[in-house]
């Protein structure tokens, strides 16, 4: 609805990794920095990890969308809770190899005679394995075994992990050393800072054909990154729910009041999610004294601001109500114009009218 609303030419704060959405942050550009180094080396692992929602798919979309594919074969793959295996069938259907009942011995040939053609004809192989945190022992012996291959002194593959920060206590521990003597270079990716919010927002709007409108407060810019921490993933949820308010609204400028009701609203649906009791954004955290030296609860994922009131919480349960209810009119709208859009000629005019009334009641 706020795409046709503002009119923008696509959805600017979408989940799905597009690399036309790059965004060249600090941590990102020293990101990709270490990975030009990587893939210089042409041999060994590069390893990158970051908190959920940092950004790493869509710096892994950026790098492939960059690569010369005349001269670098790259294979992604993403079902990392395999086994060895496992592992090696799915570089295998990356490959093209047909693996169908084949024995181990006999696959790993085939894989390193289809790696030697590929670098026969030009080309070097990444692979790009993301979620690698989920990656057990066995695949990733799977994947240091590949790093052997080599032609004429030439390793034959390379290979980038993406994985959350768990990932680095997984490399640190037993069993991995040899994997360890292979990583030749490897970058931590931090949350955006807060002097970058504003112009990630206006550079993913601006891809959208953003025209200004709607605008910004000053004030919006703090207040996103109060409510996110700069992490992209939350910045995008945020935002989509963001501008949909706006747009029912009928907001020309969002300012710091739209973004703490949309991110209480949000944290609310998170808290009944989890089967929590549910705090708006506002509220202030509750002390929890450790017992036997056990972690204290995790902090919300949107950091809360101010005190508790029973009112408040009736006012948002209110409004989220409200907006519930504009939502479901909002998809009778929309049903009712792909009926429109089918129904014949000498019903239009009376379907459009009465599309136009209830938009408006909207």
């Amino acid at each position: 609805m706020y795409i046709e609303h503002y009119g923008l030419g696509g959805p600017p704060f979408q989940l799905t990794p597009d690399a036309r959405f790059w965004f060249d942050s600090r941590t990102h550009r020293k990101a990709m920095a270490y990975l030009g180094y990587g893939l210089a080396q042409a041999e060994g692992f590069v390893v990158v990890t970051g908190e959920i929602g940092a950004g790493k798919s869509t710096l892994a979309a950026h790098l492939l969308a960059k690569i010369d594919r005349a001269r670098l074969n790259a294979l992604e793959i993403v079902s990392t809770q395999v086994e060895g295996d496992d592992m090696l069938r799915l570089v295998a259907q990356r490959l093209g190899v047909a693996f169908d009942g084949a024995a181990k011995a006999a696959l790993l040939e085939r894989v390193e005679v289809a790696l030697e053609d590929e670098y026969r004809g030009g080309k070097r192989t990444l692979i790009v394995v993301d979620e690698a945190q989920n990656l057990t022992v066995s695949a990733l012996e799977e994947l240091r075994m590949l790093s052997n291959f080599q032609l004429g002194g030439r390793a034959l593959v390379q290979i980038l992990l993406l994985g959350q920060p768990e990932f680095r206590d997984r490399l640190a521990g037993p069993g991995l050393e040899q994997l360890r003597q292979r990583v030749i270079a490897t970058h931590h990716l931090d949350a955006m800072e807060r002097d970058e919010v504003e112009a990630y927002v206006r550079h993913r709007l601006t891809v959208c054909g953003w025209a200004g409108r709607p605008d910004f407060a000053p004030a919006a810019w703090d207040a996103l990154y109060r409510c996110t921490g700069g992490l992209p993933r939350r910045l995008n949820q945020l935002m989509n729910r963001l501008l949909l308010h706006a747009a029912v609204e009928d907001l020309d400028v969002i300012g710091r009041e739209a973004i703490d009701a949309v991110a209480d609203d949000l944290e609310i649906e998170r808290s009944r999610d989890d089967n929590e009791p549910a705090l708006p954004l506002n509220a202030a955290p509750e002390v929890v004294e450790p017992v036997r030296h056990e972690p204290a609860p995790a902090a919300p994922f949107f950091a809360p601001t101010g005190p508790v009131d029973d009112a408040r919480i009736e006012a948002l349960e209110a409004r989220l109500a409200e907006q519930e209810a504009i939502l479901r009119r909002v998809l009778t709208l929309l049903i009712d114009q792909a009926e429109y859009a089918n129904a014949p000629w000498d019903q239009t005019s009376e379907r459009r009218a009465g599309m136009e009334r209830r938009f408006h009641a909207v």
